[in-house]
């Protein structure tokens, strides 16, 4: 279901009213802790709290058996409205409420406040909740884990606990939503890029910047060959661009007013003021405007695997899914009002078709429309809005919309996939812009013989390499297809004499484009096995004296008990090959 149907179902009442039987809970044992929110979230809910010492797993033992307690007792779940006054005298002392209700008034000094009851909690609520805490199935609650997280997400202000928690209608769902989150657990990309020796992370060197090692950056070369023979193949050229640009870049572009947080200070170079870049398209746009352009140019297609560093808070951080230096698979088409439409569709269905050879069939659009504040003609606007709403139809995908959602410089299309085990992604973003073209003059001589100005289009269709990579570890829980492997292949060598063998079929494989390595170590036989297992590597090739003598490999197959058989190494090599350039997901 969607967020507003979620915000409106059965299960969202019973989160969101455990959530205040767990408040209720931890204010029992703590009586002089402070609470601060505690919204119910996709699969569960939370609180955050500031209490006088660190939970501990125990804590969260106590509070959960508290909370069944508490569900058993009926409490009803009461509605009231205060004005500022009683809602301030109410919280006097809890000040994260006090501040919620200034800022409140602040806005609109005349507000009134909501809250809801149960038992001997308050708290500040729109709701809504079910009417008594027994429509809460006991059974069919799990606290989870206790995290910290900074009070309104502001590194400067106190540090909280906050207790995840889930709540289901039956125990069956319940278990059903413990045994996915086991798996959610096997997957974490963070766990399996170390013990797959894919990439590290260095805090002493600067937290949020990947270090790809030799078998991770293999699996990059892969993806990046294949996405620039794409490319190639559909009509861009390639640009490449510095790193920095002096502030006038910035402030032209309107980045140093509206992005300045997300970028790092700046460096003094002879004298001036020089950014690390956050975005890749003030160096596109310097580049279209180094010579006069006609409209027999466009449309321009010009792709860049531009790395870019946007500052993100450390608490938010989160493996490759959100890093502070990443590479975006950026490219901005620059082209005629005529032309857009078909402009539009062919970005489309070059998403579509590279999302798929990855492996994501599960595909859903967002088109985000005019926001109330908004630059570049009104007409533009419905134009852009239509062509990206005709794309997304002429594709048969399914779609949302969402009224009001598009920046103030253009509406886009969001698309995002489904993985493995159900977890929505936004990946690709097409994005019109018609503010840069109007900040930095950009034109076009028409047919006309008159300047006109150009379309331009944003678009990043896997977002960036290394959120893409962690999407893909997980998605495949690190069982790449064989196409994608950073190895494809390890020749196992029963004994030190077949050692030879193995090294020659290995230079024969490598020949072939094989990406595959010979475990030389002296362990047995069936540890070199299990070793090459958890690595996840697609083919297993045993050798011995019967291989030897035949110039045969005995195969098999990753995860599973059956082999492949005993095959030619020719006939091995052909079928890597037909599985490589078919691209095979299995």
């Amino acid at each position: 279901m969607d967020s507003s149907e979620y915000h409106e179902s059965r299960l969202y009442r019973i989160r969101h009213s455990a959530a205040h039987l767990m408040a209720e809970a931890v204010l029992e044992m703590f009586p002089t802790g402070k609470v601060a929110i505690g919204p119910p979230i996709e699969q569960g809910f939370y609180y955050d709290f500031d209490l006088p010492r660190t939970l501990t797993e125990d804590d969260l033992v106590q509070i959960e058996a508290r909370m069944r307690e508490l569900i058993q007792e009926k409490q009803e779940f009461v509605r009231e409205e205060l004005d500022a006054e009683k809602a301030k005298a109410l919280f006097t002392d809890q000040p994260y409420k006090l501040e919620l209700i200034a800022d409140l008034l602040v806005d609109d000094p005349e507000t009134t406040f909501s809250i809801y009851q149960s038992g001997d909690f308050v708290d500040l609520c729109r709701g809504p909740h079910v009417e008594n805490s027994r429509e809460i199935n006991s059974k069919a609650v799990k606290l989870l884990s206790v995290a910290g997280a900074y009070w309104r997400g502001d590194a400067e202000r106190p540090m909280l606990q906050r207790i995840y928690g889930t709540a289901w209608e039956t125990p069956k769902e319940l278990r059903q939503h413990l045994q996915w989150l086991e798996e959610v657990k096997k997957r974490d990309h963070r766990k399996l890029v170390k013990q797959l020796d894919l990439l590290s992370f260095h805090e002493e060197a600067g937290p949020g910047m990947a270090y790809w090692h030799p078998k991770g950056a293999m699996m990059r070369k892969i993806i990046e060959d294949f996405w620039s023979d794409r490319h190639i193949e559909g009509g861009y050229d390639f640009v490449y661009t510095p790193h920095i640009g002096k502030a006038w870049l910035w402030e032209t572009s309107g980045h140093l007013d509206f992005y300045r947080e997300s970028m790092y200070s700046p460096m003094d170079v002879d004298g001036q003021e020089y950014f690390i870049k956050p975005m890749n398209c003030p160096f596109h746009i310097l580049i279209y405007k180094t010579s006069l352009r006609s409209y027999r140019e466009l449309p321009l297609r010009w792709a860049e695997l531009g790395t870019v560093y946007r500052y993100e808070k450390s608490g938010v951080l989160h493996g490759l899914l959100r890093v502070r230096g990443f590479t975006q698979d950026d490219a901005h088409i620059f082209c005629t009002p005529e032309q857009i439409e078909d402009e539009v569709l062919r970005v489309l269905r070059f998403s579509l078709e590279l999302l798929r050879a990855f492996g994501f069939e599960d595909i859903q659009a967002y088109l985000a429309t005019r926001p109330e504040k908004a630059v570049g003609d009104p007409a533009r606007w419905e134009q852009a809005q239509a062509s990206l709403l005709r794309a997304i139809e002429a594709e048969g995908i399914a779609y949302e919309m969402d009224e009001g959602g598009g920046a103030f410089y253009g509406p886009k299309i969001d698309l995002k996939i489904k993985d493995a085990l159900g977890r929505s992604w936004q990946l690709t973003t097409i994005q019109f812009d018609f503010n840069l073209p109007e900040r930095f003059d950009m034109t076009y001589t028409g047919e006309d013989g008159l300047e006109h100005r150009p379309y331009m289009v944003h678009r990043a269709l896997l977002g960036s390499l290394e959120r893409f990579f962690g999407i893909l570890v997980e998605h495949y829980a690190g069982a790449f297809p064989v196409w994608l492997a950073p190895e494809q292949a390890r020749l196992i060598p029963i004994a030190d004499r077949h050692l030879d063998y193995a090294r020659a079929v290995e230079d024969k494989l490598r020949r072939a484009h094989i990406r595959v390595s010979t475990d030389t170590s002296s362990s047995r036989m069936n540890a070199k096995i299990r070793s090459a297992q958890l690595q996840k590597i697609p083919y297993l090739l045993v050798v011995g004296d019967k291989e030897a003598e035949a110039g045969t490999v005995a195969v098999r197959l990753r995860g599973k008990k059956r082999q492949l058989g005993v095959l030619p190494v020719e006939e091995f090599i052909a079928h890597v090959a037909q599985a490589v350039e078919e691209r095979a997901l299995e």
